[in-house]
């Protein structure tokens, strides 16, 4: 061998933008609870989601058939608005905490990060907001 040789176990990968310093005696589990949801909600995700595709495109007539009337009839089953819900919210937390770790990999500068992530926290409240408010609001006798 030669003197350049120099074998993995000595060389260091210094982790990108690792904390500065640690609260004593305080220690987070944010990015693996965040890691966790985003397994769970995924597989929940994708049973809620074939499972509307497959009522709303393909049973009973397809698309054809999706006016004012069928979302009336189907939002006043509490059934259908609470699936409706847990997809809009499941879907907006899990696309939401995906940009976040985004965000934290590609914005440089701390205050570019600050103002993405705030942008971002307004985006998902002002959806869900708006979402559920529709959800549970919706009049089937509007004129």
């Amino acid at each position: 061998m030669t003197a350049a040789y120099d074998p993995p176990a000595t060389r260091g990968i210094e982790a990108p933008r690792a904390p500065k310093r640690r609260v004593a005696g305080r220690k987070s589990n944010f990015e693996m609870y965040s890691w966790l949801f985003m397994r769970l909600s995924g597989i929940v995700l994708v049973v809620l989601v074939l499972g509307h595709l497959l009522i709303m495109n393909i049973l009973d007539g397809g698309v054809h058939r999706i006016n004012w009337g069928f979302v009336a009839g189907r939002w006043a089953s509490p059934y259908w608005q609470v699936w409706d819900l847990v997809m809009l919210w499941l879907a907006e937390l899990h696309g939401a905490n995906g940009l976040r770790v985004v965000i934290n990999d590609y914005a440089r500068k701390d205050s570019t990060r600050f103002w993405l992530q705030l942008m971002l926290a307004a985006s998902v409240v002002l959806i869900l907001g708006v979402g559920t408010l529709v959800i549970f609001t919706f009049d089937p006798n509007m004129s």
